[in-house]
């Protein structure tokens, strides 16, 4: 299996949005829709976090310091899966990481600063 592909991080200001992506190049939709899709973080000197997963059924879960302000989602035809994030602070700033079927990609950075 390829590994996942991020991407959408850049500099933004507090309280600004930004969208991230994560696609497994040349994955069938079977596949896609096999398993767990699970974002990661890690900000500088600190552990790589858990912040949202989506499984097979489309069940969600998030970390608790992201509730209400991220969105992790699949699309089916484009077989990528997103993560909205909306409201962003300074201590999200982070490398955000996909993984799939315990693969991982190389990271997009997120940067709020202003």
């Amino acid at each position: 299996q390829a590994r996942p592909e991020e991407s959408g991080g850049m500099l933004v200001q507090p309280g600004q949005s930004l969208r991230l992506s994560c696609r497994v190049p040349r994955i069938i939709t079977s596949t896609f829709n096999s398993d767990t899709w699970a974002w990661y973080r890690q900000a500088p000197g600190k552990q790589r976090d858990l912040v949202a997963t989506v499984d097979p059924r489309g069940t969600t879960t998030y970390a608790d310091s992201v509730k209400g302000r991220f969105t992790i989602s699949k699309d089916y035809a484009k077989k990528t899966v997103y993560l909205q994030m909306n409201g962003l602070r300074a201590e999200d700033t982070a490398l955000y990481y996909c993984n799939f079927k315990g693969t991982w990609g190389q990271g997009t950075q997120v940067t709020v600063s202003s």
